[in-house]
């Protein structure tokens, strides 16, 4: 039976491949990195083992839910501290974000903790959602345009963003709507932005947003791994493809590579799927794009009055931060208090994660954590302090001729992830039996793009 080539073993990649072995097929995977996962990460800092990427998933709809179930690993899924994050408002003052919202948008735009954010004048245009039509704004293209039709500017860029870019990296002018799975259907029945995210929050259970693996993220890349070696799927690291067609790859030339194992330019044949950002142009024929984000991790000394003040009065899960302000970092999380198994591995440290578009020094993110918590944090609390760099493939809409899954064509988040490489799968379906038989797929349907 011909091979089935999956190019990149981030998430999108592992649970293709395991989907596809389970059709049939005879599975291999490429992967440039010398490591499987993608943007789930771990790393032991200062003898503490920490999600250094994605550390927790959405648990509405309960696609990565029954996916750990299949994996065997549900058991190991755990809630978050039950506390609400703050939000580091433009005026300056750190608080509690709205106690009612869905990612930054009110449920009740003159409310006090609302007010307290974006102002009176800015709380008053948001009320103006209730006396316009349900269809305004339902066909907008993304969530920033529709808060700002329905609710203003100051809702949108002083409460909505912020929670967005903390959650998504990404402004809401760049997500599209379906990025709140319901939005939309509700607002057209209850004719109000307020109404439909009050209605979704009822219809959700207690404690349904986000939860985490004990143990960290990682969990499920050990998980899918397991599974790939249990169905004899190579997964082979530090192979980089420099080119892609529908029924074969080209790896890239290597200057110094003098190994008759590794031959430049080789070609590797079968059906080739795509789980790796660029390697496949856009059907607009624009180049894709992507956008760093540089996390800093700072481990706070037990013992010390930092750690004390930090474990004793936590500013709920973290603190996300508005545009505008007197503080660099994008967003704060409260690693420690807002996981109960990192705590108990900390053992009386605290760890703090801090987020950023461009990358910090140690002490630009200690001073930021300082304001953000309201605890003085001096250098010498600090025993550890480590960045992680991450690119984040922007979303486009790839031509055909090559399947094609990852967050550049799901979206952000789990969820949107682990879904469209199952459903790719499910398209793609059992081999055929002239694969079986060794024949080529036609090459003139084939696309091809040389990696820069």
């Amino acid at each position: 039976m011909r091979e089935t080539l999956v190019v990149g073993a981030g998430i999108a990649g592992l649970v293709v491949a395991r989907e596809l072995v389970l059709q049939g097929h005879r599975v291999r995977v490429l992967e440039a990195d010398d490591r499987a996962g993608g943007q789930l990460l771990r790393k032991t800092i200062a003898g503490i083992p920490l999600d250094a990427g994605a550390e927790a998933f959405a648990t509405r709809g309960g696609t990565v839910r029954t996916y750990l179930e299949r994996l065997g690993i549900a058991d190991r899924v755990v809630a978050p501290l039950d506390a609400p994050a703050w939000l580091h408002a433009r005026t300056g003052t750190t608080v509690p974000l709205p106690a009612v919202s869905l990612l930054g948008i009110p449920s009740a735009p003159l409310a006090e903790d609302v007010v307290a954010v974006v102002g009176r004048r800015a709380a008053w245009r948001g009320m103006t959602d209730a006396l316009l039509p349900g269809p305004v704004g339902a066909k907008s293209a993304t969530l920033g345009e529709l808060v700002r039709r329905r609710m203003g500017d100051g809702i949108l860029e002083q409460l909505v963003a912020p929670v967005v870019e903390g959650i998504h990296s990404k402004h809401p002018d760049e997500l599209p709507v379906s990025v709140a799975p319901g939005l939309v259907h509700h607002l057209l029945r209850e004719n109000s932005l307020a109404r439909a995210v009050a209605r979704l929050r009822t219809d959700a259970p207690a404690g349904s947003l986000v939860a985490g693996l004990a143990g960290g993220m990682g969990m499920l890349v050990d998980a899918l791994l397991a599974e790939l070696d249990r169905y004899g799927v190579t997964v082979e690291y530090g192979v980089r493809v420099a080119e892609v067609h529908a029924d074969r790859v080209v790896l890239a030339i290597d200057p110094d590579a003098d190994d008759a194992d590794e031959p430049e330019g080789e070609v590797r044949e079968g059906l080739v799927v795509v789980a790796a950002p660029g390697l496949v142009d856009p059907a607009d024929g624009r180049a894709a794009t992507r956008t760093a984000t540089h996390l800093m991790t700072l481990v706070i000394e037990a013992g010390t009055d930092a750690a004390r003040a930090l474990a004793e009065n936590p500013r709920g899960t973290g603190v996300l931060v508005a545009r505008g302000t007197d503080v660099t970092a994008r967003a704060l999380t409260h690693v420690s208090a807002k996981w109960a198994w990192v705590r108990e591995a900390a053992a009386g440290r605290e760890v703090l994660r801090l987020s950023y578009e461009s990358l910090p020094s140690a002490d630009t993110a200690r001073r930021d954590a300082e304001l953000l918590l309201g605890v003085r944090i001096p250098e010498i609390a600090v025993v550890a302090a480590e960045a992680t760099t991450w690119l984040r493939a922007g979303r486009f809409e790839a031509a055909p001729g090559i399947p094609i899954t990852g967050e550049q064509v799901s979206g952000t988040g789990l969820a949107s992830v682990i879904d469209h490489a199952h459903r790719l799968a499910e398209i793609i379906g059992p081999p055929a039996p002239e694969a079986a038989a060794g024949s080529s797929t036609d090459p003139a349907a084939s696309t091809e793009r040389t990696a820069s």
